[in-house]
């Protein structure tokens, strides 16, 4: 298989997910779930669902995302002279 055919499989395997999802809780959270998977690049096989899920139990407000300059991760400063 080519990889295009093997993407149009996957994908039409997730879309039947989301039908599926659609009938038991309904259009509108599906809908939410699928618009913060693709503004976030979410597309493995389960995060449509773990964002439901999320969706349905957090508290509502704001969505805050971390900037690299507020992280706590060390970043590779510390690799610059690595190999040198």
């Amino acid at each position: 298989m080519s990889a295009a055919a093997v993407g149009t499989a996957r994908m039409r395997t997730k879309m039947i997910a989301a039908v599926a999802l659609a009938k038991i809780y309904g259009p509108a959270p599906v809908d939410t779930a699928l618009a913060t998977a693709a503004e976030l690049g979410r597309f493995a096989d389960e995060d449509l669902a773990q964002l439901m899920r999320h969706q349905a139990t957090a508290r509502p407000g704001e969505v805050h995302r971390l900037a690299e300059m507020r992280s706590l991760q060390t970043g590779t400063s510390a690799w610059a002279g690595f190999g040198s």
